[in-house]
């Protein structure tokens, strides 16, 4: 079963704590819908790798840890549908002794990296960056001779889709021939905001966690493709900034990223204040509907009641996971509020508990 954001944070801070005395700390990650039984023979060839390892301990506690990582594996018919992450090693703080212990994670997300590495330390990279990851954003570059679709996720840049549209870059003749020329070139170039438009469509207009759209490219191109309504309404009120740029190719999609930092905060800070700002309203118009305090939240999450969670990130980590559990037996949302904002500060100096009821207790 996949673990919640919150319980990938939990299992990364303990792995991080794991240091090896040599290179034997090992982690394997097996990418969303890859063969499970590919990756058992590539570790059953590794075993052979191990046996040249000169430290007799070293090449002990690697090749046990390989054994345990494919006895594991055999446990599995197909990879888990978001894939899966492995971590094995020995973990034994004292000189001599052995602690061979595995770790098997299926994330939060489709895992897309596929790894086999053994170091002083478990990588972590692909994960941590699934940890931060509550919303994914759209991004569009374009000019008028390319475009490039990408997704955010985190801090990581996916390049999902490339086009170009065709049109030549000049003409010589003058006259008539230049002004035909111009006709053909503005009716390529509509033809080539429709078919971006029809992509866009393809991509994001199901996707559930998108939670807006970064578009950057020279200012007469994008301006003219979302001045034009070629994206349907529902994307195009996604679009939360339009940046200048003169790149339209994966480099400028890092580039509007960048450029778009400060949307991108400004939409967490404005997402929480307005999760805070229906939490104080229903606790101050209609108090039945909404609980404060920690024993509160725990008989209200019994009965099944809590249709919103809220929990502050500060909050002992023991009691965030007991809460965060229960809620989602009964498929209720569960919010994490941050003490960066006025009102996640005074959340928090309430006791950093609170619950929206679907109904009356």
């Amino acid at each position: 079963m996949a673990l919640t954001k919150e319980e990938l944070e939990e299992v990364l801070e303990e792995l991080r704590s794991h240091r090896g005395r040599h290179t034997e700390l090992i982690t394997v990650y097996i990418p969303a819908g890859y063969d499970v039984n590919s990756v058992q023979k590539q570790l059953e060839a590794e075993k052979s790798t191990a046996k040249n390892i000169k430290s007799t301990s070293t090449r002990k506690n690697v090749i046990d840890a390989l054994e345990k990582i494919v006895r594991y594996l055999k446990t599995f018919k197909k990879t888990p549908e978001n894939g899966m992450a492995i971590f094995c090693g020995n973990v034994s703080k004292v000189e001599g002794q052995s602690d061979l212990q595995l770790w098997g994670i299926e994330p939060p997300l489709p895992l897309k990296s596929r790894l086999y590495r053994c170091d002083k330390e478990f990588v972590l990279g692909p994960l941590e960056e699934m940890a931060e990851v509550s919303e994914v954003f759209g991004l569009l570059v374009m000019d008028r001779k390319e475009a490039t679709i990408g997704l955010l996720e985190g801090k990581r840049i996916e390049v999902l889709h490339k086009m170009t549209s065709g049109i030549p870059s000049k003409i010589r003749a003058g006259g008539q021939s230049s002004q035909r020329f111009h006709r053909i070139t503005e009716g390529m170039t509509k033809e080539f905001y429709k078919r971006v438009a029809e992509e866009m469509k393809k991509i994001f207009f199901d996707m559930d966690k998108l939670k807006g759209i970064l578009v950057g490219g020279p200012i007469p191109t994008k301006d003219e493709f979302l001045d034009g309504e070629y994206l349907v309404t529902k994307l195009r009120e996604k679009v939360i900034a339009r940046k200048d740029l003169g790149d339209s190719g994966e480099t400028g999609l890092k580039e509007l990223v960048e450029k778009s930092q400060d949307v991108l905060a400004e939409q967490e800070i404005v997402k929480e204040k307005k999760i805070l700002r229906r939490f104080f309203e229903t606790l101050g118009k209609n108090p039945e509907q909404a609980i404060l305090e920690l024993d509160n939240v725990r008989e209200v999450l019994k009965y099944g009641a809590v249709e919103v969670l809220l929990l502050s990130k500060r909050l002992d980590k023991e009691i965030f996971k007991e809460l965060a559990k229960e809620a989602e037996k009964y498929g209720a949302v569960v919010e994490v509020i941050s003490t960066d904002t006025e009102e996640g500060l005074q959340f928090y100096n309430l006791g950093g508990v609170g619950a929206i009821l679907r109904f009356k207790i």
